[in-house]
């Protein structure tokens, strides 16, 4: 058995000054139960928690470590960076290597602003199109995740056709007001949409796969109609690439689906696992933007150059495409081998590049409503076993695992059985 006595000191020191003990409500465990580890180093492929215990990593931080934790080239670029100052407040010529170097990689991107999160990338991509098209009406998608920014942090009505009701407290009804929220994968329901309020609409936006919320793997066919809808009607289409920019290879989503959004957001990989976050796109769009156009953005810390020097390090290792291969590779073979194991089962595995999901139910599901709550209470009634076994999955059945460059072929075949092994054992228990 696993020592968890540290973990729990530390977790009821925490609760004494921050809420939940936690900076981010997942961390919390209250999904699968058991105590919320706490993480005292990171190396490779591994994380060692404050009471010594070692873990297989397919959290990987929630994707950005696509090299694997403390990677030997991003740690001696962030070390010397920091000797050299770790913010300024002015430009850098890092921010101008980084940009081109992104610029250079994804046909839609003429130009990027940075900033320090995800959430802060898509809250301003939102206001620029707002800027730009002077419409206010915003169209997600349920079971998308596009951070905490108020008028996204909404969930779907009764109808077919819905305007969003807040799903956090704090949020005002007037906020939600003014975003649209529609089921993934219905060609229908977005056609109806667009008939009676595209030509009001500011922007859509959607997860290049939405990957908060399961592993959505959205059709091609689908993708590209909502192109074109936006485009006949003069709305931008946003892709949110915080998860799946550089990591479903060095053109995200867009090149997997063929299309070309106005706008992309991204985090996580660009930082190398600095905080960071980026939007870009158009450069009619892009330009209004202070200081050169009338939406203001900005950010002591944007830009800064140990997030940039982590991440174009990072990217420098991903431009000619090898470690993505390697992955996908892996990937395939790993869940394919877990598969293999579970036939028969009601169980499924979906898996796209380095990303792959775990879920409780025969169909792959496309679509938020599609997803079984009691398939994702079996993940979660797993999870502690798992952990227990030294493989470190996200707290929650709700989220995708990630590959890194660091996880070798014996350590993933012996974590295939570990897994198959465990939801066997759990689909066999509850039938």
């Amino acid at each position: 058995m696993h020592k968890t006595e540290k973990s729990q000191q530390l977790l009821a020191l925490a609760n004494r000054v921050i809420p939940g003990g936690v900076n981010s409500p997942v961390r919390a465990f209250k999904s699968v139960g058991g105590v919320p580890r706490f993480i005292d180093r990171g190396e490779g492929s591994h994380l060692y928690d404050a009471d010594g215990n070692k873990y297989l990593d397919f959290c990987c931080s929630w994707g950005p470590l696509i090299l694997g934790h403390a990677d030997p080239d991003v740690v001696a670029a962030v070390k010397a960076q920091v000797e050299r100052g770790m913010t300024y407040g002015a430009t850098t010529e890092l921010e101008f290597q980084l940009a081109e170097f992104i610029a250079g990689q994804v046909d839609a991107v003429e130009k990027i602003r940075f900033v320090s999160s995800g959430t802060e990338a898509v809250m301003s991509a939102i206001r620029l199109a707002r800027g730009f098209t002077k419409r206010d009406l915003i169209l997600k998608f349920e079971g998308c995740y596009h951070g905490h920014s108020d008028y996204l942090l909404v969930k779907a009505g009764s109808g077919l056709v819905t305007f969003g009701n807040p799903s956090s407290a704090g949020v005002p009804d007037a906020i939600t007001a003014q975003t649209a929220v529609l089921p993934l994968d219905d060609e229908d329901a977005l056609e109806k949409f667009f008939a009676h309020y595209g030509d009001k609409l500011a922007a859509v936006i959607i997860e290049g796969i939405p990957a908060n919320n399961g592993l959505l793997i959205q059709r091609h066919d689908y993708m590209r109609l909502l192109r074109a809808l936006a485009e006949k009607h003069g709305a931008l289409l946003i892709l949110d690439e915080v998860i799946t920019g550089f990591r479903l290879g060095m053109g995200g989503a867009a090149t997997y689906y063929g299309i070309r959004p106005d706008l992309v957001t991204y985090g996580k990989i660009i930082g190398g696992g600095m905080p960071v976050g980026a939007f870009g796109g158009r450069a009619d769009v892009m330009d209004m933007l202070s200081p050169v156009g009338p939406v203001y953005q900005a950010g002591t810390l944007s830009g800064n150059p140990v997030a940039m020097v982590a991440g174009l390090t990072t990217l420098r290792k991903l431009a000619d495409g090898r470690i993505h291969s390697q992955l996908e590779e892996r990937n395939r073979r790993f869940v394919s081998s877990m598969m293999s194991h579970l036939s028969g089962s009601a169980v499924n595995i979906a898996g796209v590049a380095s990303i792959y999901w775990i879920v409780f139910q025969r169909d792959l599901p496309r679509a938020a409503q599609t997803i079984l709550a009691d398939g994702i209470a079996h993940y979660n009634r797993m999870h502690a076993g798992i952990l227990e076994a030294g493989l470190y999955l996200p707290p929650s059945g709700y989220e995708v695992c990630f590959l890194s460059a660091a996880h070798t072929d014996d350590q993933l075949a012996e974590a295939a059985t570990i897994l198959a092994k465990a939801i066997k054992k759990e689909a066999h228990a509850w039938g």
